[in-house]
C-alpha cells in the first residue's frame, strides 16, 4: 500500500462527480447529452476537467478528482468502452431494487479492448501536484446496470468485470493516480451477495495495486428515486452494518460512507475501526449549502469512532445533479468545516 505524500490532517476530497458547465451538457441532469461533438467535444471535456480542478483547488480541497467531467454517467461510460455489451439492444431492469431503467445488454464475453480513462487521468495528473483520486464503478454496481443475456449469472459477470477493472486500475496507477476508488452503492442493497462474493470481486478489482484503494458506498445521488427510497428506510439507516464487518477485514484501504443529514448511526463507523474513512459531511440531496460549523459538527462526531489521522472529510455522494454555484459553495463549506476541526485538534 502506498501512503499519500500528504501531511495535512483531515485531507478533504469529493465522492466523485461535480456539475458540468452549461456549455458542455444540460445542467442538473443525469445522463445529459453532450452539447458538443467531435473535436469540440474532446476539447470541451478537457476544459471542463481543468475547471473542475480549479474549483476544487480554490475551494481548498486537498485530494482532487476530475469531477467525472469526461463521462455522462459513473457506470455506463465505462461500460460503453467494453466489448460484449450491446447498447442498441436494450431491456428494462430494476436498478438497485429502486427504479426501472432501460439498460444495454450483455450479448457475449466481456472484455476491455483498450484503456478507458487512462488518458484523462494523465491529463488530470498534469493539472496539479496535489494527490489525485480516480473513480471507477465497482463490479456489483456494474452488473446491476445491465441486462445479462450471456453469462446469466450475476456472480460470474461480476468476476469478469473485476478482472477488467483491475486492468484499468493498474494503468491508472501507472498514470499517476494516488487513490483508485470503486463505487459500490449496490453494497447498500444486496447484502447477501455483497458478503458472499461482492467484496471478493472488489478485492480482485484492486489486486496488485500499490496506491491506496477506496470503496464508496452511499444512498445515491440526490434524485427523486433515491430520496423517495430513503423515506422508506425508517428512523435509522443501518445498511452499513451488514457489510462493514467484512469490509474491515478486506484489502481495501478506505471506506466512504454517507453521514450528513442522514439517519446513519455514526457509531457504525466503529465496525471499520482501523480503516481510513471518507466521512460524507456534505448532503448532495439539497441545494442548501452547509455552514462550516455544520460540517465541523459532523466531523467531531465521526472522530469518536475513527482516529483523526484516518478521517477524510468528503461529500455524501457525487454532486452532478446540483447547480454549479451550489456545488462550489458546498466544497468551500467542506474545506472550511474541516479547517475548524483541524485547528481544534492542533490546539
Amino acid at each position: 500500500m502506498k501512503v499519500l505524500s500528504m501531511t495535512t490532517l483531515l485531507p478533504t476530497t469529493t465522492a466523485g462527480s461535480l456539475p458540468k458547465p452549461s456549455w458542455l451538457a444540460r445542467p442538473e441532469t443525469l445522463w445529459s447529452p453532450w452539447k458538443l461533438a467531435g473535436e469540440e467535444l474532446a476539447a470541451g471535456k478537457r476544459d471542463a476537467l481543468r475547471l473542475a480542478v480549479d474549483d476544487q483547488r480554490q475551494a481548498g480541497i486537498h485530494i482532487l478528482g476530475d469531477g467525472e467531467q469526461t463521462r455522462q454517467h459513473f457506470v455506463t461510460t465505462f461500460i460503453e468502452h467494453l466489448a460484449g455489451v450491446d447498447f442498441e439492444q436494450r431491456e428494462t431492469v430494476r436498478i438497485r431494487d429502486r427504479y426501472d431503467a432501460s439498460v444495454p445488454t450483455v450479448v457475449g464475453a466481456v472484455s476491455r479492448p483498450g484503456p478507458v480513462f487512462v488518458d484523462d487521468a494523465r491529463f488530470l495528473r498534469a493539472q496539479t501536484d496535489r494527490p489525485i483520486k480516480w473513480t471507477l464503478p465497482g463490479p456489483m454496481t456494474m452488473i446491476d446496470t445491465l441486462y445479462d443475456a450471456h453469462y446469466r449469472s450475476r456472480e460470474k459477470l461480476a468476476w469478469e468485470f473485476a478482472c477488467i477493472l483491475n486492468e484499468e486500475a493498474r494503468e491508472l496507477e501507472a498514470a499517476g493516480v494516488d487513490i483508485v476508488q470503486f463505487d459500490e452503492p449496490a453494497f447498500n442493497v444486496f447484502f447477501d451477495e455483497a458478503n458472499d462474493w461482492g467484496i471478493a470481486t472488489l478485492e480482485r478489482a484492486a489486486q496488485g495495486l500499490t496506491v491506496e484503494t477506496a470503496v464508496h458506498i452511499c444512498y445515491g445521488y440526490g434524485i427523486k428515486a433515491n430520496t423517495d427510497w430513503k423515506k422508506t428506510l425508517g428512523a435509522e439507516w443501518r445498511q452499513y452494518e451488514r457489510t462493514f464487518p467484512n469490509l474491515r477485514g478486506s484489502t481495501i484501504d478506505i471506506i466512504s460512507l454517507e453521514c450528513q443529514n442522514s439517519r446513519v448511526p455514526m457509531d457504525l463507523i466503529e465496525l471499520i475501526r482501523g480503516k481510513k474513512v471518507m466521512v460524507g459531511a456534505i448532503d448532495v440531496a439539497t441545494d442548501t449549502i452547509e455552514t462550516p460549523e455544520q460540517v465541523a459538527a459532523t466531523l467531531r462526531t465521526a472522530l469518536r469512532f475513527v482516529d483523526a489521522d484516518k478521517l477524510y472529510p468528503a461529500t455524501n455522494c457525487g454532486m452532478a445533479p446540483l447547480r454549479r454555484a451550489v456545488a462550489t459553495g458546498k466544497l468551500r463549506a467542506l474545506a472550511a468545516g474541516a479547517d475548524i476541526v483541524r485547528q481544534e485538534l492542533a490546539a
